[in-house]
């Protein structure tokens, strides 16, 4: 395409990419750039390279996994490319899909290198040309809208730019931030940016290093400041050399990062079916019609055998003590720690380690009909680079491919109507 493009898109991510198909879709000439070598960089890295593509259910459903306001303005777009319309589009193309338990949709024999593949070959059916390995410098504009990009192969203008550079997290695959910094140049707001969906690092005076590798499974983490619960998500928990990770970690570190991580306790629940009257029952059938059982025994089957000593110090009990025993004191300390178990103080949840980043682009700044830029004409905003940040399980997936439909669908009505071409 040597011609003035129709429609540029900047960022080949799940937005960009389906921004680029459904412009193209409709007949506008598309030109899509990418600033790495390959696109779908971080489609590629996502569910441990399975791609969780989106999440099941009915989008009133799957919005809950979002803010209240993130869902607002995330819902006409989710009406408009719902989880079932982006399911259609890879199925009719040879993706096998399958719905876990917990609502999240997983290629059944394929992974996310299946998925990118799929997702190039609709931009190639389509007609858009891709241009990878062409980092944008900047947006050019005049008198309130766009005119084009600045690449360092030079200008190429254009008059519609959907910016999907996604946000900071894994700058490694391309998201560096570049889209806040140009939006702010056209007059947008943009959020602070903070982890979301990140690993949480704990002082080292309370390190896991030695038990890196080690789960919990089904448990709740809750992450406290003071007296006061920040957040709490069941699920699985995995030790690392530098802290926590794992679905309850990456769900819980939105709110430790807006809290500043410094002061910001974690505990765990290790029985959240129970209640403590129902562990406190449970523990003492145990020590009345097995008294002679050591004390560990009661963590058999509740956590791993490498974390047994981690617990019974925190409860200050006596593994080896016969549970016929052990005084009242002793197995109270225990039962509470069963149901709140501390595992140490954050330090910091690092903004490159998460999967997406909260902040960005100001959401009242956006139509969310259109994704039309409230503040410079001609610029059409999706994805990660927006101020929004859902649940781990496909949402912030469903998103973008949500957001990048609806922008790249009003960038090619708008060409429409700019060439006297009325749909």
């Amino acid at each position: 395409m040597r011609d003035i493009p129709d429609v540029l898109v900047v960022g080949a991510g799940a937005a960009g990419i389906v921004a680029a198909w459904r412009a193209a879709s409709l007949g506008a000439r598309v030109l899509l750039l990418e600033k790495t070598p390959r696109i779908g960089t971080k489609i590629l890295i996502s569910g441990g390279g399975k791609c969780n593509v989106c999440h099941d259910g009915p989008m009133e459903e799957v919005l809950k996994g979002f803010r209240p306001n993130e869902a607002r303005f995330l819902r006409p777009s989710f009406y408009r490319f719902s989880n079932q319309d982006l399911l259609r589009l890879l199925t009719d193309r040879g993706l096998r899909v399958y719905t876990r338990p917990n609502g999240r949709v997983f290629p059944v024999d394929q992974t996310a290198k299946d998925v990118v593949a799929i997702l190039a070959e609709v931009l190639a059916e389509t007609g858009v040309e891709v241009r990878r390995a062409t980092p944008v410098r900047r947006l050019s504009h005049q008198e309130g809208r766009v005119t084009g990009v600045e690449t360092a192969e030079g200008a190429i203008p254009c008059e519609r730019v959907v910016v999907s550079t996604g946000g900071s997290s894994y700058p490694n695959s391309g998201t560096t931030g570049d889209g806040y910094r140009w939006a702010r140049d056209l007059g947008h707001t943009v959020v602070p940016v903070r982890a979301a969906l990140a690993p949480i690092y704990l002082r080292t005076d309370s390190t896991w290093a030695d038990l890196s590798g080690v789960s919990l499974r089904d448990v709740v983490l809750r992450a406290r400041k003071g007296d006061k619960v920040l957040d709490r998500w069941r699920d699985d928990l995995l030790f690392t050399h530098h802290g926590v990770s794992g679905p309850t970690a990456l769900e819980v570190s939105r709110a430790v990062a807006e809290a500043g991580a410094e002061g910001v306790s974690l505990d765990v629940d290790l029985l959240p079916d129970r209640t403590p009257e129902q562990v406190a029952e449970w523990a003492l059938e145990l020590a009345t019609t097995h008294p002679r059982k050591r004390l560990r025994s009661l963590l058999d089957g509740i956590v791993p055998e490498r974390l047994t000593d981690r617990v019974l110090i925190a409860a200050k009990a006596e593994g080896e003590t016969p549970l016929g025993q052990v005084d009242r004191k002793t197995r109270n300390r225990l039962l509470e720690t069963l149901k709140r178990w501390p595992i140490g103080e954050a330090r910091t949840v690092p903004l490159e380690k998460g999967e997406v980043v909260a902040g960005g682009i100001a959401l009242d700044e956006v139509d969310p009909k259109t994704m039309r830029s409230l503040r410079c004409e001609g610029l059409y905003l999706c994805g990660e680079v927006l101020d929004v940040a859902g649940r781990v399980g496909g949402y912030n997936l469903q998103a973008a491919w949500s957001t990048g439909f609806v922008a790249g669908e009003t960038a090619a009505r708008d060409a429409e109507t700019h060439a006297g071409r009325m749909p």
